[in-house]
């Protein structure tokens, strides 16, 4: 997909398929990693990326989950901690490297979340 990822780091944990129109939201979702990646120099580990709907519905996720589109990723960063991801993803965003969409803090599970809805949307989880 990308220099650093795989496909199969964005498909979901429930064994299901990846449909076309997610596939193609993954493209763009990988390539928004892949700067972040490169910008930091440091590995990013994708959490959880695409859910079908009942993998989502087992982990709890929202009915309108940006992930059952394919536009959101959970991701931690190598030694920065999640707070420090959370802050750099909202600078690139606003210097415009970075597209705008969802940012999710949560601190004490350990990831954030980004996603590319398009319009801002921020929480602490």
């Amino acid at each position: 997909m990308t220099k650093n990822f795989k496909l199969k780091e964005f498909e979901c944990k429930g064994g299901c398929d990846m449909p076309l129109e997610v596939y193609e939201n993954i493209i763009k979702l990988a390539g928004q990693l892949q700067f972040l990646r490169d910008y930091t120099g440091r590995p990013i580990t994708i959490n959880s990326a695409y859910r079908c709907p009942e993998h989502n519905a087992k982990v709890g996720g929202s009915r309108t989950s940006q992930h059952l589109l394919g536009k959101a990723a959970d991701i931690t960063i190598q030694s920065l901690k999640p707070a420090e991801v959370y802050a750099l993803i909202e600078e690139l965003i606003d210097m415009g490297h970075m597209l705008q969409g969802g940012l999710g803090l949560y601190e004490k599970k350990g990831f954030v979340h980004y996603d590319i809805r398009k319009t801002k949307a921020r929480w602490n989880g």
